[in-house]
């Protein structure tokens, strides 16, 4: 992986950033907004001032005019600083969408208010559409100047802490499953919104969301009405790359923790990381994230240069790679440290409820192998 040396030195900002701000557990407990498992208001306008949350926004709408690499350095190492700014991620993949999408008003307002600081969220998935997006039955009727919404979203990240959502609603039926999806902004606090925090191994980060006679003015189209299906997938490589950048974060992590307790804890008379069951084992784990580490910062230059084919292949192998090996460290990891890594007194235990979900969410790593083999030829 070859960084320019401004990003090299991006890197240790952030890297130091989180070691000052959040680099114990007192702090990111004092840090953390009431009801909330890893989200901090203090610590998310603490990076929209320094620029960061808008560091892949364009100048012209209040970012930093970063590139793909400078948003994947920056998702690496405040999971890998366990900072508690999870919205940041599906806050990102809305500012993705205005990007492409987006009309002149909308990117201006939309992406402006990110890079200050506002949260958002994307709600695709429903109860009976997940990896089958054709299946999207949540309604849009137009209704004079505008549309109303009507219907179930769930697993829509931070949505209960949202400024606005992006909805993918259906504004017609076609023979073709997939045609007929709109992509629709939704203010949090438009009348006809209700949303329902879901617990998880994890957290209660994600929402069911109910849409109940919720009027949209027509202006709050993000793109083409019906193109909805089209503007979703020219999204999911960036999205992949922004869950490869958090896997590598929870990773190398998890590796971090582990090789420090095998450095203090003794048994029989000696170091753990000493014993060569361990160190092999560390070896083969570190060998195994740079390898998904060079594959990750690799995407995130091909995409600066433009999707295509071979590009979104790979998309979906640093998905895989990098959501398989975070879980695979995190468990080892836990093994390694005995019931200490088990006990909620040390982070490890942590890593794993978080590494689980990589290979579910921004599409499953089954759906990740589909992509891949049919790029291959394989249907």
């Amino acid at each position: 992986m070859s960084l320019t040396v401004e990003q090299q030195d991006f890197q240790q900002a952030v890297r130091d950033f989180c070691a000052r701000e959040c680099g114990t557990r007192e702090q990111r407990e004092a840090l953390l907004d009431p009801d909330e498992e890893d989200q901090s208001s203090i610590l998310y306008k603490k990076l929209a001032e320094l620029g960061w949350l808008g560091v892949a926004i364009p100048e012209e709408y209040g970012g930093s005019g970063g590139t793909y690499v400078e948003q994947t350095i920056l998702f690496e190492e405040l999971w890998r600083g366990l900072a508690p700014v999870k919205a940041l991620g599906p806050t990102t993949t809305v500012a993705g969408c205005y990007k492409r999408f987006g009309s002149e008003e909308q990117k201006r307002e939309a992406l402006s208010a990110i890079a200050a600081g506002e949260v958002m969220s994307i709600s695709i998935s429903e109860p009976g559409a997940g990896s089958d997006v054709a299946a999207i039955a949540c309604r849009a009727d137009a209704v004079g100047d505008g549309y109303v919404l009507n219907g179930q979203k769930t697993w829509c990240s931070y949505a209960h802490r949202a400024g606005r959502i992006l909805l993918v609603a259906r504004t017609s039926r076609d023979e073709k499953p997939h045609a007929g999806l709109t992509v629709f902004e939704v203010p949090r606090n438009a009348q006809g919104i209700e949303t329902r925090r879901i617990s998880t191994l994890g957290g209660r980060e994600v929402n069911d969301v109910f849409f109940s006679d919720c009027f949209v003015p027509a202006e709050n189209v993000v793109g083409e009405i019906g193109r909805g299906f089209p503007q979703i997938m020219a999204g999911l490589d960036g999205e992949r790359l922004l869950g490869a950048a958090v896997g590598l974060g929870i990773g190398q992590r998890a590796l971090d923790d582990v090789i420090t307790y095998v450095k203090e804890r003794k048994q029989f008379g000696k170091a753990i990381g000493t014993f060569q069951a361990l160190r092999h084992r560390i070896a083969d784990l570190a060998t195994e994230l740079e390898c998904a580490r060079l594959l990750t910062y690799e995407v995130a230059q091909r995409l600066e240069r433009g999707a295509d084919p071979v590009t979104t292949r790979m998309t979906s192998m640093a998905k895989i790679k990098t959501s398989e090996v975070a879980k695979r460290i995190a468990l080892e990891g836990m093994q390694m440290m005995g019931g200490y890594g088990y006990a909620t007194e040390y982070d490890m235990e942590s890593h794993v409820r978080h590494s689980l979900v990589l290979p579910i969410y921004a599409g499953t790593n089954e759906i990740q192998r589909e992509i891949i083999s049919g790029s291959l030829g394989l249907r």
